[in-house]
């Protein structure tokens, strides 16, 4: 394991909105390949230790980030700096697959400060 670094290659877990699978790890980054089934949204949130990047591999959905909307759909990448309100949603009939890039001193599960969320899990 990376110092900082508390995910291994492999990780994965199910989550109300879908899916995350750990598919990389560097110095100081992890790479996560994220499935959000139609419909459905991550919990409006913030990190305190990263930063993340999110490229759009398939489908389609919109990433809030700081309470701008930014459309997802193949190809389109997203920039959350640290500290910024964020989350996406699935728009289309198919999982939006999204690629995210953490970059930080820290890379933590448990650095997800979440302000709302459809799942109650504030």
């Amino acid at each position: 394991m990376k110092s900082g670094i508390l995910y291994s290659v492999g990780d994965n877990d199910q989550r109300p909105w879908g899916t995350w699978h750990v598919l990389d790890i560097g110095e100081s980054h992890v790479v996560k390949r994220i499935v959000v089934n139609p419909g459905e949204r991550l919990s409006l949130q913030y990190h305190n230790h990263r930063s993340e990047r999110w490229t759009a591999v398939s489908g389609h959905g919109v990433a809030e980030i700081d309470g701008t909307e930014h459309a997802l759909q193949l190809g389109h990448t997203v920039d959350i700096p640290l500290k910024a309100t964020h989350r996406v949603s699935c728009t289309g009939d198919k999982p939006l697959v999204f690629i995210e890039i953490q970059y930080g001193e820290l890379l933590d599960e448990n650095d997800i400060i979440r302000l709302s969320d459809d799942y109650n899990r504030i």
